[in-house]
């Protein structure tokens, strides 16, 4: 991993960094293969951070587009300069990232799990350079290289908590089924999966979880389908963890009248059938990872994200409860214990 001095104190912006960590707790080259969002112009010696994303992704309401709004943020606060750069295909992984050390980025992030083996081969060519991946532990990348960064999430914490308040929902409408339809079967949505089944179970014993996986993380009529389907055999909430696509299961709790947890952004936007969301914090993974390249204490290995340091929580409880408030103390009682470390939801 490349040593460096503070690039803030080069900068002058020193003060700033200091209230923002207060508040939160080349070559001109370009792959053919590639589309590129440009932000606003900053002084050539600004920080350049670099995020590589899928084609069509940035807008998923969810995990890709609150990584954007993290480098966004570090734009306004940090005055850094960001690049976007968007695969059409995996591919285009090593190809976009090659790109971007060649240009002289200090920080070059992977959005998701997918990209491990791209960043693994992209790091080793280039150990000068500074790399982070959303979702997957350093210590897993083969060749273990020191100039990356994993972004890791307790992704089965905030999956307990809404599937805890799920099955108290289902039993107040005199159900016993709830369900979830996850993307890929990638560990992240394993986990999401898996504290919501032990959170369902805890709240309701004999509460019934199915789930099932679209293999698709964009395809909003695959995890629409699945979700009709889990409906029609009796699920009164449906767990979208599927990026995109789960936007279609979501849509079907609508249309069906049943209700709908969002995942990674607070989905509450979407209507009153959201009945919560597991809110998962990219944003301020991308935007911490971003400030400490800039003051010098970046380091390869993990950055772990959960309830207890605020990279996880649930969302907005839908406002069609009357007793949303109630729910709220039994929720934030629960989620004190899960970061006291007094419950310990499973991992699969």
């Amino acid at each position: 991993m490349a040593t460096r001095t503070s690039r803030w104190a080069a900068l002058g912006l020193v003060a700033v960094v200091a209230a923002v960590a207060a508040g939160c707790g080349g070559s001109d080259e370009t792959s053919s293969s590639t589309t590129t969002t440009s932000t606003e112009t900053t002084p050539s010696t600004a920080l350049k951070v670099g995020l590589v994303a899928d084609a069509g992704e940035l807008n998923d309401n969810g995990f890709n587009e609150l990584a954007y709004n993290g480098l966004k943020r570090a734009e306004r606060e940090l005055g850094i300069k960001g690049r976007v750069v968007e695969a059409n295909s995996a591919a285009d992984y090593v190809p976009n990232m090659t790109t971007l050390a060649r240009q002289g980025y200090d920080l070059i992030i992977g959005v998701g799990f997918a990209q491990g083996d791209a960043i693994a081969a992209a790091a080793k060519r280039f150990p000068d350079t500074n790399f982070a991946i959303v979702d997957v532990d350093q210590v897993s990348l083969k060749g273990k290289p020191a100039n990356v960064q994993g972004l890791l999430f307790r992704e089965q914490q905030v999956g307990y908590l809404v599937g805890y308040l799920a099955a108290l929902t289902a039993r107040r409408a005199g159900a016993e089924s709830i369900s979830a339809v996850g993307g890929f079967k990638e560990p992240p949505v394993d986990r999401y999966i898996a504290g919501y089944r032990a959170g369902a179970d805890a709240a309701v014993p004999g509460t019934k979880v199915t789930w099932g996986y679209s293999q698709d993380w964009e395809d909003q009529a695959k995890c629409k389908e699945m979700a009709l389907n889990q409906m029609a055999a009796g699920s009164d909430v449906v767990f979208a963890a599927a990026g995109l696509c789960g936007l279609g299961a979501l849509q079907a709790a609508k249309e069906e009248g049943n209700w709908g947890v969002g995942v990674d952004s607070d989905q509450a936007f979407l209507g009153t059938h959201i009945l919560t969301s597991a809110v998962k914090r990219v944003d301020v993974a991308v935007f911490r990872t971003v400030r400490d390249v800039g003051n010098g204490s970046f380091k390869a290995g993990d950055s772990l994200f959960n309830v207890k340091n605020g990279g996880l929580t649930y969302g907005k409880i839908s406002s069609k409860f009357s007793k949303a408030a109630a729910l709220r103390t039994k929720l934030n009682a629960v989620a004190k214990q899960i970061a006291a470390g007094k419950i310990k939801p499973p991992v699969k």
